[in-house]
């Protein structure tokens, strides 16, 4: 307790005795903003020339304010997966019948390339429960291995919000569930009380190179009554049965099919845009912070791009979201670069790619870091920092319990502002600062608040209140040099799970304790971002790096089949759990 109190009274005349004060520009930030955030980048999305252009802008604007290039003259690329098509090698037969393609049949973006020719087994809505509170097996009695099945969309209790096969009920799940049956390959039908209009389901790219392991095909229900015709019974029929009786009814259909699934995926190189203020002090200049915010944005939007308006193909701007935080770094840059002579710590201004897709280029930065991650003592994460709400009169900082000194630096600095700061404690949150927080690095979110034109075409420049993100951009500052001009680097504090409740929705009953690698790069199983301290996974001995490959026996290759194996677990159960560490296999056993 003694040392810690030396240390803040060290931190709070540091504080006391810095002199120093940042003084941004509105005029500045407007100018980046309206760059950014024009119709002419066509929203920024990974992978397009749009994008590159803005890369270059700010690569230039580092270097225009004296920064040393980091990378690649400021270019940190990697790849990431943008966009998914349909081959010409799909097929679906049957009885001499030939089904015609992009009519009758699809498959689905996430559909495992491969050829099929078995029998076809109907086997319901896909489920196969078995817990306390809800039995429902649609794979008892009928044997699936090396065969087509055929099962519907969604579940018997449309009608019901509360329904318990909602988490059950999910494409995902069904195909995972079929897969560990032995089918060969998935036949999804939509039932009429979830689509009267008879249609496929869309191609919807998810930006995750993650397959279902199986080929996985949307057909209609006219294809689906021919498929069924041996069996003497329709798809309404059986929506029907199902649905009044409650129970499972599954059968053989007597039909052999032929089935090929051909799906492309495209993948794009996109980049980071880094450069180093270097610090002038001989002891701390090989010490780093890390100011970022992602650059870009949704695109035209649509369907699967995240867009809360998916049926809308427009230019999504995202000035605020986060044209808004990337010119807070441009700027800062900018102003710091002033300070060069007193500038201890050396600073690497970043703005970050594809967060959209699942934070990216932030998780590639810190598992590709340009210096040491051990040396970056400290990251500051601005996104959506432009939209300041009068009325609440006040922003947020996320992260203030990842370090131990963290209130005493912001306290005195808030103490001439004119607007509120809330603090908040927790280090994981949905951007880019997460992948540090994860890597045990102190982390400061700032954030104005969502509002009504997050992620729509509505978020343009011209809503942003360029005074109020002036006034944010000096205290940012000024809490940047606070840091910087420490006598002791911040002291790293777990506060907050590292893991999140997942892109599903889903909410699960058990929780390993863990933040998974959501993007999907790892292709043996599912990799370990972040391990939370005493939680079961902790106290089982996972450790971040591990990759999960199987619990209870059942593999594990994705994130989808994580959530999927965790939903069906109970609450205080032990499982085993299978890993890879440092190439090596091990079990761990872990109690919920």
């Amino acid at each position: 307790m003694k040392r810690l109190s030396i240390i803040f009274l060290l931190t709070a005349c540091s504080i006391a005795a810095f002199s120093q004060r940042v003084n941004t520009s509105s005029k500045d930030l407007r100018e980046y903003v309206t760059v950014l955030a024009s119709d002419s980048l066509m929203g920024r999305k990974p992978g397009t020339k749009e994008i590159n252009v803005a890369a270059n802008y700010i690569r230039d604007h580092f270097k225009a304010s004296g920064l040393k290039l980091m990378g690649e003259d400021g270019f940190q690329w990697f790849e990431i997966l943008t966009d998914v098509t349909l081959g010409d090698k799909n097929l679906l037969s049957f009885g001499g019948d030939q089904a015609t393609f992009k009519k009758d049949f699809s498959p689905l973006s996430f559909s495992t390339n491969a050829s099929v020719n078995a029998p076809l087994i109907f086997a319901g809505y896909g489920f196969d429960i078995d817990l306390d509170s809800l039995k429902w097996s649609d794979y008892k009695g009928v044997d699936v291995k090396g065969r087509w099945v055929m099962v519907f969309r969604a579940d018997p209790e449309l009608d019901n919000p509360d329904s318990r096969f909602i988490p059950y009920s999910d494409v995902r799940s069904k195909v995972l569930t079929a897969k560990d049956r032995g089918a060969a390959g998935l036949l999804l039908v939509t039932p009429k009380g979830l689509e009267k209009e008879d249609k496929l389901m869309p191609l919807v790219v998810e930006n995750n190179e993650v397959t279902g392991g199986i080929p996985i095909l949307t057909i209609t229900r006219d294809l689906a009554n021919k498929l069924l015709k041996k069996s003497g019974i329709t798809v309404d029929s059986l929506e029907r049965i199902i649905g009044s009786s409650k129970a499972p009814k599954s059968f053989e259909t007597g039909e052999i099919v032929s089935g090929t699934s051909d799906v492309v995926q495209h993948r794009e190189r996109t980049a980071n845009v880094a450069a180093v203020l270097e610090g002038n002090d001989p002891v701390f200049k090989d010490e780093y912070l890390v100011a970022g915010g992602h650059y870009d944005h949704l695109g035209l939007g649509g369907s699967g791009t995240g867009s809360r308006m998916p049926d809308t193909n427009a230019v999504h701007n995202g000035a605020d979201d986060n044209a808004s935080g990337t010119a807070m770094v441009m700027e800062l840059a900018k102003r710091l670069a002033l300070e060069k002579g007193t500038i201890k710590r050396s600073i690497i201004f970043v703005a970050f790619s594809a967060e959209e897709f699942g934070l990216l280029g932030s998780k590639y930065f810190v598992n590709h870091p340009p210096v040491e991650l051990k040396k970056i003592k400290a990251m500051f994460n601005f996104d959506m920092v432009g939209r300041f709400d009068k009325e609440k009169n006040a922003i947020s900082i996320s992260g203030t319990g990842t370090s131990a000194e963290a209130d005493s630096i912001l306290k005195p600095l808030e103490e001439k502002l004119t607007f509120a700061v809330t603090h908040a404690p927790d280090g994981y949150g949905p951007s880019d600062h997460a992948a540090f927080y994860s890597s045990n690095i102190p982390v400061f979110y700032f954030n104005t608040g969502v509002h009504t034109d997050y992620h729509t075409p509505f978020d343009d420049t011209e809503k942003l209140d360029f005074d109020a993100e002036k006034l944010i951009g000096d205290f940012a500052g000024n809490v940047i040099l606070a840091v910087d001009n420490l006598p002791k680097a911040l002291t790293f504090k777990e506060s907050g799970k590292k893991e999140s409740s997942g892109r599903s929705g889903r909410r699960l009953k058990v929780t390993l304790g863990v933040m998974p690698d959501f993007a999907g790069t790892e292709k043996k199983g599912l990799r370990i971002d972040g391990v939370t301290k005493d939680g079961p996974a902790d106290k089982g001995g996972m450790k971040k790096g591990d990759i999960i490959t199987a619990i209870n026996g059942m593999p594990v290759g994705n994130i989808y089949e994580y959530m999927s194996r965790l939903q069906k677990l109970k609450l205080g159960i032990t499982v085993n759990v299978e890993v890879i560490r440092n190439g090596k296999n091990e079990v761990l056993i872990i109690q919920l």
